[in-house]
């Protein structure tokens, strides 16, 4: 099998993880399953391996104001030690990269999907200006994601520094059997967690040390098939498959992270004169009887088509079929029932109010 290869490629081999090729990297789906590794996330901890994501570093003099102009959030109200989420649009208000940006003393990191590396990296150069400098140090970093209820206490065994003080979306730099590390609280599944950000070169060894101390807690090692269902159970957005270039961020539900009070950024003058004219929107879709809405399915009313499934799955938290999808705006309200062409049948559904999951540890 073809692919870039993460630092712990080794590990999965010999943990006889499902490998398969995702944005280009080699990574496991599962070891056990994908609902078993699910539920261990939901209920104890689960540790995944997310070295494929990109990391950026913008510095310089003009780095605020230039990050203030490429994305949609205000980066302004960052202090150092805090992260955001937010988007880069292109001029027609289609999203470049949704992301995750960290403020450190005197640069930022931008954390980008895997897929989208070269071209944020291509984006952000076309439109640098003034005393800004711009790295790729994708390959020197290496990401780990303790997720689960269990995440703070197995992690807090490995570090003196206070993890009941750190809140979501902030950070701090730890050290860990001597290694310095960064320790975030984003998270990707709904449940409390913790990212990871290490030196390549010795990330095998934070994995190792992490799963030993984590045994007794019922921590295990979990693949990105569960990484997909925990997050669409958050309706949590994965870029290719419910945002991508032609996806206005107003249509994605992302109007909290698009600042139109903000003097300027890419793609504002589109997005505002958009702003009344929006006619599909993103909804949480479950199915009524025992069936899964998949990527690409139609939706109708009756016999008219309104819209098409982005992401779907059988939730395993909740033993129904669910998914994301762009309904033309009169179906959008919850409550709405609609009907899901799957293998030329159609099967009945509602729009539901998100996320799918309300019962996760996530700001506990």
């Amino acid at each position: 099998m073809d692919g870039l290869k993460t630092p712990l490629y080794k590990k999965h081999i010999a943990l006889k993880g499902n490998m398969v090729s995702f944005g280009g990297y080699l990574l496991p789906t599962y070891y056990t399953s994908i609902n078993l590794e699910h539920q261990l996330v939901r209920s104890k901890a689960g540790l995944f391996d997310v070295s494929h994501m990109g990391e950026l570093i913008v510095s310089g003099s003009d780095a605020e104001l230039f990050l203030q102009k490429i994305t949609t959030n205000d980066i302004s109200i960052l202090s150092v030690g805090q992260a955001q989420y937010n988007a880069m649009c292109y001029e027609d208000g289609g999203i470049v990269d949704d992301l995750i940006i960290y403020k450190f003393e005197g640069r930022y990191m931008l954390v980008v999907n895997s897929s989208n590396i070269e071209k944020d990296m291509e984006w952000l150069k076309k439109n640098k200006f003034g005393d800004i400098k711009i790295s790729n140090v994708s390959g020197d970093i290496g990401l780990l994601a303790l997720q689960g209820p269990k995440s703070r206490e197995i992690l807090q065994l490995l570090t003196n520094e206070s993890l009941d003080s750190l809140k979501f979306y902030n950070f701090l730099t730890a050290k860990i059997d001597g290694l310095e590390v960064t320790i975030s609280r984003t998270g990707y599944t709904g449940e409390l967690g913790y990212e990871l950000y290490i030196n390549s070169k010795h990330i095998a060894d934070i994995w190792d040390k992490l799963l030993e101390v984590g045994k007794n807690h019922g921590l295990n090692p979990v693949g990105l098939g569960c990484r997909d269902t925990l997050r669409l159970e958050m309706k949590y957005l994965l870029y290719g498959n419910d945002i991508n270039e032609k996806t206005n961020p107003l249509e994605a539900g992302l109007r909290w992270i698009t600042k139109l009070n903000k003097d300027y950024f890419i793609g504002k003058k589109t997005i505002c004169n958009s702003k009344n004219k929006i006619t599909k929107h993103l909804i949480c879709v479950e199915m009524e009887k025992k069936s899964i809405p998949r990527k690409g399915y139609k939706i109708y009313n009756g016999e008219n088509l309104i819209g098409q499934i982005t992401s779907g799955t059988m939730s395993p938290s909740l033993g129904k079929g669910i998914g994301l999808a762009y309904v033309s705006t009169p179906f959008k309200s919850i409550g709405t029932e609609l009907d899901i062409e799957i293998r030329g049948r159609k099967k009945k559904a509602k729009v539901v109010e998100a996320p799918f999951y309300k019962q996760g540890s996530l700001l506990s």
